[in-house]
Parts: C-alpha cells; sequence; structure tokens
C-alpha cells in the first residue's frame, strides 16, 4: 500500500466532461452481466456535484464507506453525487464492475456508481488516490477538493466527514468556503502497467 496525497486540482477547474459506463444506481445494479449503460456529465442538472474517486477494494475506502452512506443521507437532495473507480483491473480484478456493485449495494448507496476502464477521466481530473473527493458549485466550478476529514484507518480521529461537510454546507448557504483544503490521503490509483 502506497499512501498517496491529492493532487489539489486548482479551486475555479471546470468540472471535466464525461460519458463513462455505469454499473450502480438508484435501482440498483446496471448491466449484470453486460456492459453497463453510459452515463454522461452532459445530463447533469444545474446543481452542486461531489465527484468521488472510489475503488472497492482499498483499506482507505473500507474506511469512510459508513460515511459516503451518511452524506448521501444528508445531501444527497442537493447534490449530484458520482462515484468513479479508475483502478485497473488487470493488477485489481476486485475492482472491476462486479466488485463495485457489491461495493454499492451492501452500504445501500443510490448515486451513479461509473468504471473509467481506460483511466482516461481519473487523468483528466489528476485523480491520484482513493479516496479523492471534488465538489462543484451549481455553476460546475471546483469549489472543494481535499480530505474528507482528518480520520485514516488506525486512527483516532473521529470519522464525521467535518471538512467535506463544512464545505458542503457553506456551498449550500450561498457562504465562502474556506480555500485552505488538505489534501486527501489514500491508496493511488492502481495504473495501468504499460502506462505507470
Amino acid at each position: 500500500m502506497v499512501l498517496t496525497p491529492s493532487t489539489m486540482l486548482p479551486l475555479g477547474t471546470p468540472l471535466p466532461a464525461f460519458t463513462l459506463e455505469q454499473v450502480w444506481g438508484a435501482h440498483g445494479a446496471v448491466g449484470r452481466g453486460e456492459r453497463g449503460e453510459p452515463w454522461s456529465s452532459s445530463a447533469l442538472a444545474t446543481q452542486p456535484v461531489l465527484v468521488l474517486f472510489l475503488c472497492a477494494h482499498c483499506p482507505f475506502v473500507k474506511h469512510i464507506e459508513p460515511e459516503l452512506s451518511r452524506l448521501e443521507t444528508d445531501f444527497g437532495s442537493q447534490v449530484q453525487i458520482v462515484a468513479i473507480s479508475s483502478n485497473s483491473t488487470l493488477t485489481h480484478p476486485q475492482d472491476g464492475p462486479e466488485g463495485l456493485r457489491e461495493q454499492a449495494e451492501r452500504h445501500g448507496w443510490r448515486f451513479p456508481y461509473l468504471f473509467d476502464a481506460s483511466q482516461a477521466v481519473a487523468k483528466t481530473f489528476h485523480a491520484a488516490c482513493t479516496p479523492d473527493l471534488y465538489l462543484f458549485d451549481a455553476a460546475h466550478q471546483l469549489v472543494y477538493r481535499g480530505q474528507l476529514d482528518g480520520s485514516r484507518p488506525g486512527n483516532s480521529t473521529p470519522l464525521d466527514g467535518c471538512d467535506l461537510r463544512t464545505a458542503l454546507k457553506a456551498l449550500l448557504a450561498g457562504e465562502p468556503i474556506n480555500r485552505d483544503q488538505q489534501p486527501s490521503i489514500g491508496c493511488n490509483i492502481k495504473w495501468h502497467p504499460e502506462a505507470a
């Protein structure tokens, strides 16, 4: 396990356009046994968007899964949450569509879970780790990127999502978001061997 910080994409960056295979959504598994339906960012409404780079196997992602469920309950009606997994299935087959479906089903997630097989979307976002979090405002400009909170596997800091929750609450209240943001820390994205 390599501890990797997020790259801290510049604030104000526009939401990159992308179309990916959707493997999970509000109604459960999408394309089970077949390729999932395409899901495009062009369909996003004019509302804030939270993009989560996740995967099924990473201990850092497993650690925050309960808080992701709470965030969806608390903010899912006001913010479009979208999860993306970009890990190579050549080296980590458990992070393929079936593993992602099982993870989403286990936690009762309803947000779209997308599979970035080519890893092109992760590169567009300059995503570096799992989890890597990006919050965009209603105009789809980046306003927060960084850690969920200071909790990590094995430390005693509460898993409460305080950093992201503070940004979400400020955004939804029309208040300024603190630009002093701490990078997310997690496992590095598992790039395809030929791209490493």
